[in-house]
């Protein structure tokens, strides 16, 4: 499969703070390969920030927008690493196209481990509120196996530094 992987695109899944841009960034460097990430193709064709689409339009809105864009980006995109928004793979036409796309790499994190990376960020419309402990358990709970229906390769990223990563991506 690694000659998949040269030939077509890389796409990161999974839940916030998992590393998705991070990891992207990285790869896209070391393999010398264009980066895209939706969430900021979204926000640039809307010309807002997805809070402010989450706000003003809502969450169903905002999916809409992303099922859009994979459908483009499935017809469009070759060689390239693919970062996907924490919910993009909630629908399953939008499962189907990350699949088209390339190879699915879903980022697994703990909620603990995303609490304490995403603590204090006001930017993640979703986990606004009370207790958002809580709220990653719980969303990540509803999440993971729709994370795992869509993937090709699952690397478990809590305990593991961005060297093993970007090793366990080569490796598939």
């Amino acid at each position: 499969m690694w000659e998949r992987v040269n030939k077509g695109n890389v796409v990161l899944i999974g839940f916030m703070g998992s590393g998705k841009t991070t990891v992207g960034i990285r790869l896209s460097y070391k393999w010398k390969r264009p980066f895209l990430d939706t969430d900021k193709l979204i926000e640039c064709r809307e010309g807002r920030t997805i809070s402010e689409i989450f706000a003003a339009e809502g969450e169903e809105y905002f999916r809409a927008l992303e099922t859009e864009l994979l459908k483009e980006l499935s017809l469009k995109i070759h060689n390239q690493i693919l970062s996907v928004g924490g919910g993009t793979p909630l629908r399953e036409e939008n499962r189907d196209f990350l699949k088209q796309i390339g190879t699915v790499v879903y980022l697994r994190v703990r909620p603990q481990t995303v609490y304490e990376r995403l603590k204090g960020d006001t930017t993640r419309p979703l986990l606004q509120g009370e207790d958002p402990l809580s709220k990653i358990t719980e969303l990540l709970d509803k999440r993971w196996r729709l994370y795992e229906e869509a993937a090709d390769l699952i690397i478990d990223v809590d305990d593991m530094d961005m060297d093993g990563i970007l090793e366990r991506i080569k490796g598939v």
